[in-house]
């Protein structure tokens, strides 16, 4: 049967549930910001290389939460416009809660939820996965990138605007993207395009060269998930 938690309760549980997980993890939360604490129990899950989903909706996410997921081979993460329900769930059992994976609401907040296995209540969870599986497939999957270029955005600040792109190079691809598919990590992308004049260092931050926005090059600033930058996708070829 279902057991009802409190704050102390609802926080205790959901480690317990992360630890335990051995197959697949489903996270809804609609402000996420994870505590060191649960970092390393997810980090220890995509070691092992346990199917991951965090759907998250309600803001953006920090750069710092950014660069995090980045490095997580195993989890994919979804946006949910209109996201209220909190839930976490494994193959053998769910929780449902006011909690957020949100550091402050786990410490400040009087929260409560119930837990419940699919042992204990099958129906209940079967409800809850088949729900939890229809948020994940009205969500859309956010490819995060790396290229954040500072904690708060200077709203004031334009990207440059980009030259007509030649035709053979319609195709831009994110930073970490071209760092995939070259077998690469993202770091070293930037550090290529650094070499080559498309990047600088402008006051700390990374900024386009006009060589760089001359092939192309462009500098999204507005997005749900950072900043970052979009290049051909044939440049590391050159």
């Amino acid at each position: 049967m279902a057991k009802f938690l409190n704050t102390s309760a609802a926080n205790y549980y959901l480690e317990e549930l992360i630890k335990n997980t051995r197959e697949r993890l489903v996270i809804i939360s609609p402000f996420l910001k994870v505590n060191e604490r649960v970092r390393q129990m997810i980090e220890d899950l995509d070691r092992l290389k346990i199917d991951i989903r965090i759907v998250y909706g309600k803001s953006e996410l920090a750069p710092k939460e950014i660069k995090w997921l980045q490095g997580l081979s195993f989890v994919r993460t979804s946006y949910c416009d209109n996201l209220h329900a909190k839930c976490y769930l494994n193959e053998n059992s769910a929780i449902l809660t006011s909690l957020n994976l949100y550091e402050f609401s786990q410490v400040n907040n009087n929260e409560m939820g119930v837990h419940f296995t699919r042992e204990d209540d099958s129906a209940l969870f079967s409800d809850t996965y088949e729900e939890a599986m229809r948020i994940i497939r009205v969500s859309d999957e956010v490819k995060l990138s790396a290229d954040v270029v500072e904690e708060t955005p200077n709203k004031e600040a334009e990207p440059a605007k980009a030259p007509e792109i030649k035709e053979s190079d319609t195709k831009l691809l994110s930073s970490s993207k071209l760092a995939k598919n070259a077998g690469i990590k993202t770091d070293e992308v930037i550090s290529r395009m650094k070499e080559m004049g498309f990047l600088e260092d402008v006051d700390g931050k990374q900024s386009l060269t006009e060589k760089g926005r001359s092939i192309g090059a462009k500098h999204v600033t507005k997005s749900r998930f950072g900043a970052y930058f979009l290049w051909p996708e044939t440049i590391l070829n050159s």
